[in-house]
């Protein structure tokens, strides 16, 4: 029998996190490695849940405040072989390719500073993680303005020439 529960993901609004499934306890070590080599000046905390062994939680953080959010949320998923990252000052996308190409990591479930929801599966030896909600359902389609504003905020910020 396997029960499917909806876990809510809490973080500070000025956040966004990167959630994902990785596999061996190494993975908070390189996935520190990658943040502190990448990002300058950002605020993190790394949250790994191993799923054999001693079956800890284990962490890593720049911030006393994001690394209780990270632990507090994985133990709210109890979903085997789950990080999550959540960081401050910075976007995903600027460590997204790292993290994914991390020898570790099996993959990324999310990647937002949007409210988000996880799916998690419940069976008899522990949870899994089945699909995220990230944000809202669309309210419609983008106007030619809003292409406009799209492709000006892009280069505004940096991201587009």
């Amino acid at each position: 029998m396997v029960d499917i529960e909806e876990v809510e993901i809490r973080f500070p609004e000025d956040c966004n996190i990167i959630l994902g499934y990785s596999h061996f306890i190494k993975t908070v070590e390189d996935l520190t490695e990658i943040i502190e080599t990448h990002l300058n000046g950002a605020k993190y905390a790394i949250a790994f849940s191993e799923a054999s062994g001693k079956r800890l939680i284990r962490y890593s953080s720049s911030d006393d405040e994001l690394k209780n959010y990270a632990v507090d949320n994985i133990k709210r998923l109890a979903a085997g072989h789950t990080f999550m990252i959540i960081l401050r000052n910075a976007f995903p996308i600027a460590i997204l390719n790292a993290v994914k190409a991390c020898q570790e990591v099996g993959s990324i479930f999310a990647a937002t500073a949007n409210p988000i929801s996880v799916i998690v599966a419940r069976g008899k030896n522990g949870g899994g993680i089945m699909g995220v909600i990230d944000g809202f359902s669309p309210l419609g389609l983008e106007t030619t303005e809003d292409k406009k504003a799209r492709i000006k905020f892009l280069r505004d910020i940096g991201y587009k020439k």
